[in-house]
């Protein structure tokens, strides 16, 4: 996405949202070292000030990080991911306490809430998921793994619980690709009889699924 020259109302605020959307539409990935301050300021016609504003700005939400004398990284796709990267930093089990307390719910919503629509593409990401498994694809597993359980919190059709959610997706594929090294636990981690409860909209059973292998996963990083 190239960056536009910003009107001269709002400076900061316009640059904030344009570096913003940069992140978030992929221009620049997590981990990717931004423009530098000159180079920015060129981009957008504005001064080398507001361009250190707005970057200290998204710093300060956890988008950003300023590394002195190397320059300023990507470091989480929006606001709530980059608080919830402060909250939980890289322990893997705080990130599965987070995890269990928004996909049991979300699990009880979907069961409630799903449509025939939701039901079928939870179906062939579940395939993909387990295709990803069976052939050895483990990087491929974890993004599909993760992005499965972000469709069934759409599935609840609730519009705030799946934006907290998205916003540890990088946490969630993280932990997926920590917990997929012991194939034999993997293995017996299908997700089939979750989708068949969200099909049956059992919700008390969905949610069972959702905490069952969770509170698995859980007690393994426990004992880590």
């Amino acid at each position: 996405m190239p960056l536009a020259t910003t009107r001269r109302a709002g400076l900061v605020d316009q640059v904030i949202d344009q570096l913003r959307e940069a992140v978030t539409a992929g221009e620049w990935p997590i981990g990717h070292r931004i423009p530098t301050e000159p180079e920015l300021s060129a981009q957008l016609g504005v001064g080398r000030n507001t361009v250190r504003e707005a970057v200290r700005a998204l710093a300060h939400t956890g988008i950003l990080e300023v590394r002195q004398g190397d320059g300023t990284y990507v470091r989480a796709t929006s606001e709530v991911s980059g608080a919830i990267r402060r909250l939980c930093g890289t322990e893997l089990r705080e990130v599965l306490h987070v995890r269990r307390l928004l996909e049991v719910e979300g699990a009880r919503l979907a069961a409630t809430a799903r449509t025939e629509e939701d039901v079928a593409e939870l179906r062939v990401l579940l395939n993909r998921r387990d295709t990803d498994w069976d052939e050895g694809r483990l990087d491929d597993f974890a993004r599909s793994d993760a992005e499965f359980h972000q469709v069934v919190v759409r599935c609840g059709h609730n519009g705030l619980l799946l934006e907290l959610y998205r916003g540890l997706m990088e946490a969630i594929t993280a932990s997926v690709a920590s917990t997929s090294d012991n194939p034999e636990h993997a293995e017996m981690i299908r997700h089939r009889e979750l989708v068949d409860a969200i099909e049956a909209r059992d919700a008390a059973r969905a949610a069972s699924e959702a905490a069952g292998f969770l509170d698995e996963l859980i007690a393994r990083a426990e004992d880590l």
